[in-house]
């Protein structure tokens, strides 16, 4: 079967939409398909081939509310012209999905698509998105969701769509079936017999690093050794696509993108985009309102700071690990913590379970859910805002925390079911022949899974 993936990123862009492409991508070629993923185009990628996968990159940035630029009507080709059984396409919200809009008609062959989450919808400017997005869902032949009660799938359901099937995220076996290296603990200066919590994510406010290290300050351990280990991914090394270029001739490229976004977006909003791309250059960050992610890495600092001079046994590691050193952060871990602000189906929370490792988390995307899957988690009551976005309360988990390490038999038994249940339904290749079913009936316009 001629498999094509959309996505905004992929490998070697790092993150939790890349992962699960990657996983799934490799596991079809390893079953027979062809597979061809479509994805933004990137300075640090110089391959076209990935472990079997073919990757067909674009220059193209931006969504349908923002506007895009670069080459879309290439990929719009690219999508309908190509000889493919199925194509499966990941997150809304995003350029690879919304540039498909006017097209998906024309599109001969099966159509699969993820929403992952629909993180936008209860922003303002979104509105007139999820106005038309009911019209463009039934254009599929199947959804595939990873929540069974999130926002995405309730806007599915309400809009009429019942082709659709839950899959969870998941692990990989390769990873995580291995032990612990009883050496990591003494390369980073952490004790055998320390508590150890790890908290993996982008270094961005939306990941909750300093709701963390507050509540790991406010926690009281009872001045048993402990270490926080916060391993942060700086964002400019997760690989953006480098900014859009012309496909029209006879103008240069800059000259292109102002009169895209003139058209497509206003005089306000390209005016907006221009002083993001500015502040962009001069090392500021490029989201305005935002603060940029030098001042919260220093906002971090100073609070692992503030836990260091209080005297309590406590250090802060904030650490940017390749990936086989953050594999044995999980498998040497007591608890894992997630106090992130947006999530949809934290792929950590299912790496933490993998690696035997409990885990602490605010109830954001389905974490409530991946707790009940997995037995290996605990949720941390927390409220949403307006925009929907989780605001966790340092304090409460500082007691959630404070709780859990007292009972360290209780943290290895809940480890041990979320590896057992890891092994029996959470792992990579498993979750792929579920979507390997999907996609097959979707290219035979059945969609009978």
């Amino acid at each position: 079967m001629r498999i094509l993936l959309c996505g905004e990123r992929y490998a070697p862009s790092v993150g939790g939409v890349q992962e699960v492409l990657k996983q799934l991508a490799e596991r079809f070629v390893r079953r027979g398909h062809d597979v061809t993923v479509a994805t933004s185009k990137l300075r640090d990628r110089n391959f076209s081939e990935l472990n079997g996968v073919t990757i067909k990159e674009f220059e193209v940035a931006g969504n349908l509310v923002r506007g895009m630029v670069g080459e879309v009507e290439a990929y719009r080709r690219f999508v309908v012209e190509g000889a493919h059984d199925v194509i499966m396409v990941k997150a809304a919200q995003q350029w690879t999905f919304d540039a498909l809009w006017p097209v998906l008609s024309e599109v001969k062959a099966g159509k699969v698509f993820i929403p992952c989450g629909f993180s936008r919808m209860y922003e303002p400017e979104f509105t007139e998105y999820f106005q038309e997005l009911p019209g463009v869902l039934r254009q599929f032949e199947h959804l595939i969701f990873y929540a069974s009660d999130y926002r995405d799938i309730e806007f599915a359901k309400r809009h009429g769509c019942t082709s659709y099937t839950i899959i969870p995220n998941g692990a990989s076996e390769s990873e995580f079936a291995h032990e612990s290296d009883p050496s990591f603990r003494a390369r980073h200066g952490i004790g055998p017999n320390e508590l150890l919590f790890l908290s993996v994510g982008s270094l961005c406010e939306e990941k909750g690093h300093l709701e963390t290290l507050k509540a790991f300050m406010a926690a009281d351990l009872k001045n048993l050794p402990a270490t926080l280990l916060l391993n942060c991914k700086e964002w400019e090394q997760e690989g953006r696509p480098r900014s859009a270029r012309s496909d029209r001739r006879g103008w240069p490229q800059w000259k292109e993108l102002l009169r895209q976004l003139y058209v497509q977006m206003g005089l306000l909003h390209m005016g907006l985009y221009i002083l993001c791309r500015v502040l962009n250059k001069i090392g500021l960050d490029a989201k305005l309102g935002d603060r940029n992610h030098s001042d919260y890495r220093g906002e971090m600092i100073k609070a692992a700071d503030q836990i260091r001079r209080q005297g309590t046994n406590k250090q802060v590691l904030i650490t940017d690990l390749d990936r086989p050193e953050v594999v044995q952060a999980f498998l040497n871990a007591d608890l894992y913590i997630c106090a992130s602000h947006i999530e949809y189906s934290p792929l950590v929370l299912f790496e933490a379970a993998a690696a035997g490792t409990p885990f602490l988390s605010v109830p954001v995307g389905n974490a409530e859910e991946i707790a009940r899957w997995t037995g290996a988690g605990v949720i941390c009551p927390a409220p949403q805002d307006e925009r929907g976005y989780t605001v966790p309360d340092p304090a409460c988990l500082a007691e959630h925390m404070a709780y859990l390490v007292k009972d360290r038999d209780r943290l290895r038994e809940m480890g041990a079911i979320g590896r057992t249940r890891w092994g029996e339904r959470f792992t990579w290749d498993h979750i792929a022949q579920r979507y390997e079913r999907i996609l097959i009936a979707a290219s035979q316009e059945l969609c009978k899974v």
